[in-house]
């Protein structure tokens, strides 16, 4: 799948490396906050100002976080995100156990949103903002072809939005978060396909996760 947004394409070892709460955590704060230090995240993420330090160091050696290019006292190291999100593919049998296993962690720190949105959220909104907001639940018959054609469709509807500027967001404009899950079904028992080819599907599956639309399992 095409990569629209300019998201950070991680490998294997990226994907095990982010596959960890708190690191999830401080990549989101940068992608969503913008630069900070070890000592502003540390509250934020659950940790000690050494160990996000450290989880920070473990990011940036996957090109997820760099350098900021802030003026500062030079007493603390300001870091960034690179780019506004991040994608992954399971390609191959050693791949998918890393892509699996992050994006579990993805879903799991996205789990309580739709709540969190719906009981602090939802009830200070506008009427014209709450008529687009909400869940859609749709479920559609389409092969795997099909389907990826509908995710580039999509991302190809969003990237202009994801990649615009904040200069150049126009007036009234907010930040909207889309959670989007993909949730195919495992085939039937008496579907002719059952049991062929199954690792070859699961392998490529795609996830891309980010400040551009939350996470996109």
């Amino acid at each position: 799948m095409a990569n629209p947004y300019g998201d950070v394409e991680l490998d294997p070892r990226g994907m095990r490396a982010l596959a960890h709460p708190v690191r999830l955590a401080i990549l989101s704060r940068l992608q969503g906050d913008g630069p900070s230090t070890a000592t502003a995240l540390a509250p934020l993420v659950g940790a000690t100002p050494s160990v996000t330090s450290w989880h920070l160091r473990h990011l940036a050696e996957h090109g997820l976080v760099r350098d900021a290019d802030v003026e500062s006292d030079g007493r603390q190291r300001w870091w960034e995100a690179v780019g506004s999100g991040f994608r992954f593919a399971a390609t191959d049998e050693a791949s998918l156990d890393a892509a699996t296993v992050l994006e579990r962690t993805i879903m799991e720190q996205a789990a309580a949103l739709p709540e969190r949105w719906a009981r602090d959220v939802e009830p200070l909104l506008e009427v014209d903002w709450r008529r687009s907001a909400g869940l859609s639940n749709t479920t559609v018959e389409v092969t795997a072809d099909e389907l990826a054609d509908i995710e580039a469709a999509i991302e190809q509807v969003l990237a202009p939005y994801v990649l615009r500027k904040r200069g150049r967001r126009p007036e009234g404009a907010r930040r909207v978060r889309m959670l989007r899950y993909v949730l195919p079904e495992a085939p039937a028992v008496d579907d002719p396909g059952h049991g062929v080819g199954a690792t070859g599907a699961a392998a490529g599956a795609t996830a891309a996760a980010g400040e551009d639309g939350g996470d996109r399992p």
